[in-house]
């Protein structure tokens, strides 16, 4: 990992790792910004300091895992972009709805068609603590939709901040190709300054018309958001946990181990979802049973599928 992302300070890599960082004259404790900012504090400490995320920042990610990842960022922005689409003129969402900037779904199904192929859709499966975030995303939306500020919030701002950082790991770590196939979800084409764009995400959420208590409803919200975020980083730990390192692409650390890692990893979040039923489904398609002895991988999977029913696996269970 280059030098400029050991610590929190110095260099233009280090300086992007906490998306709230940047300090605003013009804000006040009761804007939505500061009030989020402030609020979740705790929660992207915990998130911070999960395996998973200081796995990865290390560069200790297995291609099987990110796959699984990446599937789970399809779930949870597919999810959230359609109750965004939903709620794309009410008033108490309308201001953050980027579509050109923002949406992710379409650069996932992308990454998707580089690890899986053009079959990918009958490949990929979403885990179970991917569903229980998707459902509580389409909850919000549908009931509450003052509440989706939360959750495009936590998102899209960890995306353009941290997100970065982990797209560089992963392309180094993964040895991926230097045009980005498997990586377009970190490309925002329509940002030219991610900086300013944050400034500008940040003056219009503390623009919408919110009551005090609406606004401690959305932190309280966002605390929920990474939460979940958390679950799925649990997940993939111990799915990375039962891969053998031969299922592994890359994984030299890119980090020597030095300076701070609190780098937002939550956006690892954003490599955080899979799906229901034996996750390891959701990363290789099921091969005839002849060719389980020809293929180590695919025998890890089967090892895998056979300990859930044995119940040894059981948390992966829908």
């Amino acid at each position: 990992m280059p030098s400029a992302m050991e610590g929190s300070e110095g260099g233009e890599e280090g300086e992007i790792l906490r998306y709230e960082e940047t300090e605003d004259d013009n804000v006040s404790p009761t804007d939505l910004s500061e009030m989020l900012k402030e609020g979740t504090k705790e929660s992207h400490d915990r998130a911070e300091n999960t395996q998973f995320v200081k796995d990865f920042l290390k560069g200790r990610i297995k291609k099987e895992l990110f796959k699984l990842a990446t599937v789970a960022l399809y779930f949870t922005y597919s999810a959230l972009e359609e109750e965004m689409d939903r709620n794309k003129d009410n008033p108490d969402f309308a201001p953050l709805y980027f579509p050109l900037e923002l949406h992710r779904r379409e650069p996932l199904v992308e990454d998707l068609k580089y690890f899986y192929g053009e079959d990918w859709k009958e490949k990929i499966q979403c885990s179970e603590a991917t569903q229980h975030y998707v459902d509580r995303i389409h909850q919000v939306g549908q009931h509450e939709p003052e509440l989706l500020v939360a959750h495009a919030y936590t998102r899209y701002m960890g995306d353009l901040s941290g997100g970065q950082v982990l797209k560089k790991v992963a392309q180094r770590a993964l040895k991926l190709p230097s045009t980005e196939e498997g990586i377009q979800f970190y490309t925002f084409d329509n940002i030219s300054n991610a900086q300013q764009f944050k400034q500008l995400y940040r003056a219009r959420m503390n623009a919408l018309d919110l009551d005090k208590n609406t606004k401690e409803r959305i932190v309280e919200e966002a605390n929920r958001a990474f939460r979940f975020n958390m679950q799925v980083f649990d997940e993939l730990d111990k799915i990375g946990r039962s891969l053998t390192e031969e299922a592994q692409d890359g994984g030299f650390p890119v980090h020597d181990g030095k300076g701070d890692l609190r780098k937002c990893p939550y956006y690892a979040d954003k490599l955080g979802k899979a799906g229901p039923g034996c996750p390891y489904h959701a990363a290789v398609a099921c091969p005839a049973p002849g060719a389980l002895a020809k293929q180590p991988l695919v025998q890890l999977i089967l090892a895998a599928c056979v300990a859930a029913a044995a119940g040894a696996a059981a948390w992966y269970m829908m």
